[in-house]
């Protein structure tokens, strides 16, 4: 319900930059520009002073400041209290989903399981995949949505929630249309000497922090750029921009469309699965341990 540019304008004020929040949010410093340029002209209102030093707030700035965190955190629990009180009394489960974390591998799973649930109903329930908020989606298993499925190695997420394997996804890299490793059927790791791959930083993935130590002992000539701890549309951006390589897997394949994922001649996989809260009431659980039973059985 608020206007989401009031997210870049925080950054920015808090940043005291352009430049430095277009880091922090993975976006060009010109397109944080135009995001705050538009909120100005929608408020009619001048809320950064801009000085070569950085930026500084305003007088009505510091007054929007003051409220928009506020503003954020009110419009996102009104939605979810609302859309709680439409669901209260149904036999419904809510499956979360967004663009890097679709529900299909959740519906391919409810029509093996349903049989057990025949009352039950599934509700999608939309989100962003956004870098520095996806863990306050994570806590929001078991009041706005019951289950999300996704790609899971994070320490950060499995201390906020349960979670059951389904599989694993092949580790794959990802190149803008017009770099010359578009065209290749499979990847030597050779190919990406002198290239920079872009992994998300040490310290919460297990796999991933593999992955880059195995790079940095055997392949050196490999150059590694940290992107945020998670992945959002404007990871893939980046790659596009910069003709950089992505570490991405093979469910991702069309996130982008100016991007190519290509496969590595490597063993690299994540682990993929369903999560649901700690505190889960007896019908999620159910449905876990009948998920799990079918999994057991192939």
């Amino acid at each position: 319900m608020y206007n989401p540019v009031l997210d870049t304008f925080i950054c920015v004020a808090d940043c005291g930059s352009f430049t430095k929040a277009s880091e922090r949010l993975y976006i060009s410093p010109t397109a944080v520009m135009k995001q705050i340029n538009s909120l100005e002209n929608h408020l009619k209102l001048k809320l950064l002073e801009r000085k070569s030093s950085g930026v500084q707030l305003t007088s009505a700035g510091k007054m929007i400041y003051r409220d928009a965190k506020f503003m954020i955190n009110y419009s996102k629990k009104s939605i979810a209290e609302a859309f709680n009180s439409v669901h209260a009394k149904d036999t419904t489960f809510c499956v979360g989903t967004s663009l890097l974390n679709p529900a299909k591998p959740f519906m391919d799973l409810w029509y093996r399981v349903n049989q057990s649930f025949p009352d039950y109903k599934l509700h999608l329930v939309p989100f962003e995949d956004n870098h520095e908020g996806i863990l306050s989606e994570i806590k929001k298993l078991g009041e706005k949505f019951d289950f999300l499925i996704g790609v899971c190695d994070s320490k950060s997420w499995l201390a906020l929630c349960g979670f059951l394997q389904l599989g694993t996804y092949k580790k794959m890299i990802a190149v803008s249309r017009e770099h010359h490793l578009a065209s290749k059927s499979i990847v030597n790791l050779e190919d990406l000497y002198g290239e920079t791959l872009m992994m998300v930083c040490r310290g919460d993935s297990g796999v991933n922090d593999f992955i880059r130590n195995d790079l940095e002992k055997n392949h050196p000539q490999i150059n590694i750029e940290d992107t945020p701890q998670f992945y959002d549309l404007s990871v893939f951006n980046r790659c596009a921009e910069t003709g950089n390589v992505l570490l991405t897997i093979e469910c991702w394949r069309e996130v982008h469309p100016g991007l190519v994922s290509v496969p590595v001649k490597w063993d690299y996989c994540i682990p993929y699965g369903v999560l649901y809260s700690n505190d889960a009431p007896d019908d999620v659980l159910r449905f876990v341990n009948a998920a799990e039973n079918i999994m057991h059985k192939t």
